[in-house]
């Protein structure tokens, strides 16, 4: 018997769960000491009424033989499906229904989607980038190159012709960066992918929080739907954080080696997946009716304000950062040169806030640091004035 080898080559712990655990500690230090939580991306506003309502309603259903639910479809029952559908032609964007597969949020098929590709394939990975891009392919012992995104390209890096990758990661808008890719370069690399036959997974969990004319789907993007997948969340849409739900969409013209994509997702799915709660799925479709898109609309709202207070602070104190327009995170530049896990302490131990350090996202995100917007508006503003106390009793601002 052997195991996986290639875990040896992880980091002994998840970064989210390393936050959680400084945190605690501190909690245990200083017990009546105030935390602000600007770190880990939960989701604090609750389910809107259209959700719940949705989601009594099923409960219901599952009260009376009639009308009781058992095993559904793996790929999603086309009532969500057809209400995911509607969504991306309010984009322009027409997809078949089986095209769209239901699963339990973007985590899971981000990892699972791997099972489709050989582990000889290379893996081009933005850095610095949600970290479970990098894992998954670790855990498969996939070769993996990195494209460096730095304040020079406001961290959204574009293809290099000189670079070979079959497997292409791409954030918009990015965590942990909160930076948006334009059409014009989303079609650089969709480029890029069908000259060299890879595949593009784009992770469109914050596609939510875009405005203006910014796409919200790669598949606003002429070539697309020939190169890639989207795979998409209701948490940060919804605040299906504990709901568990999202969608993957595997374009039926996607095929490599005369393989279907979209089938062997399909037959992944059924064979290792066997689909999302009715009763959650109900609550899902509830989020795509109007009066569900108008109440998700204002929580996104909500905490695209907190975002954007955190980012007025920063300006005012002069430092650097990006993101807070077209996304709850804020990305700034640690002060006076100092490591992330180093400001990670200082701020935790002197203005009591917790954001997550720019190391953990990679190497260049070293001397960056994570905040987020998904706090309470209470929580959000003591947080801001306590980091604005801290730069100025310690001299830190511009």
């Amino acid at each position: 018997m052997q195991i996986n080898g290639n875990y040896r080559n992880l980091q002994p712990n998840y970064l989210f769960s390393t936050v959680t655990k400084r945190v605690a500690e501190e909690r245990r230090r200083h017990p009546g000491k105030p935390i602000y939580r600007l770190g880990v991306g939960d989701v604090t506003l609750p389910l809107c009424p259209a959700v719940i309502g949705a989601l009594g309603k099923a409960v219901e259903e599952m009260s009376a033989a009639e009308t009781f639910r058992g095993y559904g479809p793996e790929q999603g029952y086309d009532f969500l499906r057809e209400r995911i559908q509607q969504y991306y032609a309010a984009f322009g964007v027409s997809l078949d229904l089986e095209e769209i597969f239901v699963s339990d949020g973007a985590n899971s098929d981000l990892g699972n989607i791997l099972d489709l590709f050989s582990k000889e394939n290379t893996a081009l990975i933005p850095d610095p980038v949600y970290p479970v891009y990098l894992d998954t392919n670790t855990m498969d012992g996939r070769k993996v190159l990195f494209m460096d995104g730095g304040e020079e390209n406001d961290f959204l890096p574009l293809p290099d012709p000189s670079v070979k990758a079959d497997l292409i990661y791409l954030c918009s808008p990015g965590n942990p960066t909160g930076a948006v890719y334009t059409r014009a370069m989303l079609q650089s690399w969709v480029d890029y992918a069908r000259a060299r036959g890879g595949v593009i997974l784009f992770d469109a969990a914050y596609e939510s929080f875009v405005t203006g004319d910014l796409p919200h789907s790669i598949y606003e993007v002429e070539g697309a739907k020939e190169c890639a997948i989207e795979i998409s969340s209701l948490s940060k849409t919804a605040g299906f954080t504990g709901m568990r739900c999202g969608y993957t969409v595997v374009p039926r013209t996607l095929e490599r080696e005369g393989m279907s994509l979209n089938r062997m997702w399909l037959r992944r799915q059924t064979t290792k997946f066997n689909g999302v709660s009715y009763v959650v799925q109900r609550g899902a479709a509830a989020v795509f009716t109007p009066e569900g898109r108008r109440q998700t609309g204002e929580a996104t709202a909500f905490y695209r304000e907190n975002a954007a207070l955190i980012a007025a602070a920063l300006r005012e104190l002069g430092v650097w950062f990006t993101g807070g327009v077209c996304s709850p995170y804020i990305w700034m530049a640690c002060p006076e040169g100092m490591g992330s896990w180093e400001f990670f302490d200082l701020l935790l131990r002197e203005a009591g806030v917790a954001g997550v350090p720019g190391a953990g996202f990679g190497r260049n995100g070293e001397g960056y640091f994570r905040l987020t917007g998904f706090g309470s508006r209470e929580e959000t503003c003591q947080a801001i004035a306590a980091l604005q106390e801290l730069y100025r009793a310690r001299g830190l601002a511009g």
